[in-house]
């Protein structure tokens, strides 16, 4: 880490009282993870809690800011699974690149970097100073399965991998 913390991600993680869920099964043709070269990139992840989706509908007509930035943090704790999966570990993870995050909205709702706030605050709970990252927060028409936020991350290895490799979860 980067900072003075000299916990391990997975013992902060622990201390946050949360542990990393199964990876999530891919709903379509694609990994959950790859590691390609030093970095590990996930796919979008989804709020799925025991295989089940949280909730639907669009944020700043069905779903509230606050409830939606939950959601991107459960999208960030699911990514941070496919991640480790992929890496072997989350101390396998050195830092944070980046993190895009869509979320399905209103018409008329501008408050997006709110809600991906959601996953990049837990980034750095788990992480410390090399959970903060570059990002993207990006409104869309809809998501897959009517979700309301899909998180995705990038993620630099400690040690880069010599070949790439793939995870199926």
């Amino acid at each position: 880490m980067t900072d003075s913390d000299d916990r391990s991600p997975e013992q902060r993680l622990a201390a946050l009282g949360l542990t990393l869920p199964a990876v999530a099964k891919p709903l379509a043709a694609y990994v959950p993870a790859v590691v390609s070269g030093g970095f590990v990139y996930t796919s979008g992840q989804l709020p799925f809690v025991d295989g089940q989706l949280l909730t639907t509908g669009k944020v700043g007509a069905d779903v509230g800011v606050a409830e939606a930035a939950a959601l991107a943090r459960t999208c960030a704790l699911n990514a941070l699974a496919a991640a480790a999966s992929a890496a072997g570990s989350l101390s396998a993870i050195r830092r944070i690149v980046k993190v895009t995050g869509f979320v399905s909205s209103a018409p008329d709702f501008t408050g997006q970097a709110q809600v991906i706030n959601g996953a990049s605050e837990l980034l750095i709970e788990v992480f410390g100073e090399a959970g903060r990252h570059a990002r993207s927060a990006v409104g869309m028409a809809v998501l897959p399965l009517d979700t309301p936020v899909e998180v995705e991350l990038i993620a630099e290895l400690a040690a880069p991998s010599a070949t790439s490799a793939f995870s199926a979860g």
